[in-house]
């Protein structure tokens, strides 16, 4: 541990210079000061708060194992010596109530013996007294940055191993932009959302989106499956539990909530939750505390929490199965992911994305859609929405016979009008406007969820739509 001196025996550390250092206005990461001396802990807390941390100051082991019990923190700033405890005496018991700390030793007795045995014991870095601004704002950063960058490969995983291939955000249709713009402004927000749809309609993709859109968007983005959990698992998966909780509980684990600390927490199916995991949800979203499963030690998180759901909650409230007072918490910002009929403008060009995307996998460059193709997918009404359409292209991509697809190499009808012969109507045709427009008012209403729906997409009001039907003989 270098020199045999002990702290008492050594002058008062110089303090940095902080003048001119802005203090940021919203904290955007946690730091946890532990060091006897009260003007180092001040120097440390300016120093920090200025880079946009927000910042506990302790003196004591004792002091900075409760705050880690309490709350989570990015970063700790450790003193080598508290009074007559020697703080790497501490470090093992600070990385096992938070694993992901980066921890930074902090001393007046630097030797080369003391540095590599705080980093044998877990710390990532090192920093000696008197230090400046600058040495604390670069470690606090390379371990911030570090944690970004792992975090980030793996959502990048995540993300190829669903699907391995880019969302599309484009789109021609007013009622998708509308959508867009709404969850724009609610995704700015840090409000909890509900967001709403039809299964396959890309939820957890528009869930990423809104995290990439907002506040939160390099803080960790975490899902929870709700479907494939059931009981003390769902509970524990959400909250946490210690050794011994539960049959099986074989470790402490902290949970998904403690995982997306200042970000962004996904519930996917939320009506599949748990009685159990219903009222501790309610808890937190109250008031941000929690407690893992087998213990009584209250913990408190910063989560931004957006739940999908494919379901009705109101009919799951109606039948006792979701709580009330947990849905009127969830239902802050409700949000509708348009289904893919409703969005019709945008069906070939999704399609032609995808094909782009399969054309590469499957090393067919040459293939393309045939002239019926394109009308057979605006005719079908795809009821698993996005899901659908893509496992259609991937399939013809790769059992068609030819380079050219046509309607039935993605299991879909030609299109023929019936009554029309063997010739479909579509724009360019040698038809009267009335024709055209009997013949996209009938598709549009085949293929929307109501009436209301295909007025918003045909931009008309429904008394017009009405109109119209009954004049073309479609009522």
């Amino acid at each position: 541990m270098g020199p045999a001196l002990h702290p008492a025996a050594m002058p008062h550390a110089a303090l940095p210079d902080v003048s001119g250092y802005a203090t940021l206005s919203k904290p955007s990461w946690a730091a946890l000061v532990v060091d006897d001396d009260a003007g180092v802990r001040q120097s440390l807390r300016l120093c920090l708060e200025a880079a946009g941390a927000r910042v506990l100051g302790v003196a004591t082991s004792g002091a900075a194992l409760a705050a880690l019990d309490r709350g989570h923190f990015d970063v700790v700033f450790l003193d080598l010596w508290l009074g007559t405890e020697a703080g790497l005496e501490l470090l093992p018991e600070m990385l096992a109530r938070q694993r992901d700390l980066g921890v930074v030793v902090v001393t007046a007795f630097a030797s080369i013996e003391s540095a590599v045995d705080a980093v044998k014991r877990g710390a990532v870095d090192y920093v000696p007294k008197p230090f400046t601004p600058d040495q604390i704002r670069l470690a606090a950063q390379r371990i911030l940055e570090e944690r970004r960058l792992r975090r980030r490969l793996s959502e990048l995983q995540e993300e190829l191993d669903e699907n391995g291939e880019p969302a599309l955000f484009d789109s021609r249709s007013r009622v998708f932009l509308n959508f867009l713009q709404v969850a724009g402004r609610a995704a700015a927000s840090d409000a909890v959302v509900l967001l709403g749809g039809e299964s396959g309609t890309g939820k957890n993709v528009f869930a990423r989106w809104m995290r990439a859109n907002g506040p939160r968007a390099d803080a960790p983005f975490v899902i929870v499956n709700c479907p494939t959990l059931s009981g003390d698992l769902m509970t524990s998966a959400l909250f946490g539990h210690t050794q011994g909780a539960f049959t099986g509980a074989v470790a402490d684990v902290p949970g998904k909530v403690h995982e997306a600390e200042g970000g962004t927490l996904l519930l996917d199916e939320v009506g599949e939750l748990t009685a159990d995991a219903q009222t501790r949800l309610l808890r937190f979203l109250n008031d941000q505390t929690y407690e893992r499963l087998g213990e009584t030690r209250e913990r408190r998180a910063d989560v931004r929490l957006i739940a999908a759901t494919n379901r009705s909650l109101e009919a799951e409230v109606r039948s006792g199965r979701f709580r009330e007072d947990l849905f009127y918490r969830l239902n802050v910002v409700s949000l509708v992911v348009p289904a893919l009929r409703e969005r019709s403008e945008d069906v070939f060009l999704l399609a032609e994305h995808y094909l782009s995307i399969f054309r590469q996998k499957q090393r067919r460059p040459a293939l393309k859609f045939g002239p019926g193709t394109l009308e057979a997918m605006q005719l079908h009404t795809w009821p698993g929405n996005l899901r659908e359409l893509r496992n259609a292209v991937e399939r013809a991509v790769i059992l068609a016979a030819r380079d050219v697809l046509d309607p039935a190499d993605l299991g879909l009808a030609s299109p023929v009008v019936p009554g029309a012969g063997s010739q479909s109507i579509r724009v360019g045709s040698p038809v009267s406007l009335e024709a055209l427009e009997r013949e996209h008012i009938a598709r549009v209403i085949s293929h929307s969820s109501s009436l209301e729906a295909a007025a918003r997409i045909l931009e008309i009001d429904a008394t017009t739509l009405q109109r119209k039907r009954k004049r073309y003989g479609l009522a």
